[in-house]
């Protein structure tokens, strides 16, 4: 496995990548109206702006695009692994890389954490140090940790 800088051309494979993900796990942890926000989303521009501003990668297993991770400052904003891939390190290799790029300009890593990812991170050393919550539609709210690491150097 490989992780590389994502490139234009991949904006689909990482659109199937997350949408996947999110129809196949969410569900599992949070309500419909949550699903279709994540969705509507992870739009093909939104991915787009995160290729373009060069800090979104994507982990290859060969030429297939199984997982994917962009961040913003120290701001993980994403990891996502496609379901038939979770559970076998890909995540970790995707943290390994967005971890030591962050490193190379600050002390601490930050990230919003889904329910259905707060163990993987918590195993990582990230602490929570808040609680977020957004309102969506019919009274619905997406609720997260907000978790941080100190890196080292």
């Amino acid at each position: 496995m490989e992780y590389i800088t994502a490139t234009s051309d991949m904006a689909g494979a990482i659109y199937d990548v997350l949408h996947a993900v999110i129809e196949t796990v969410y569900p599992k942890y949070y309500p419909k109206e949550v699903v279709t926000f994540f969705c509507n989303h992870h739009s093909k521009e939104h991915i787009l702006d995160g290729i373009k501003s060069g800090n979104m990668g994507v982990l290859l297993d060969k030429d297939l695009v199984i997982g994917t991770g962009c961040f913003d400052g120290n701001h993980i904003t994403g990891v996502y692994v496609l379901p038939a891939y979770q559970n076998q390190g890909c995540g970790s290799h995707i943290m390994d890389s967005l971890e030591t790029e962050i490193a190379k300009n600050h002390d601490t890593v930050i990230l919003d954490a889904s329910l259905a990812a707060v163990c993987l991170y918590e195993h990582r050393g990230y602490k929570t140090v808040g609680h977020g919550m957004y309102k969506l539609e019919n009274d619905v709210k997406l609720v997260y940790e907000i978790m941080e690491k100190k890196l080292e150097k």
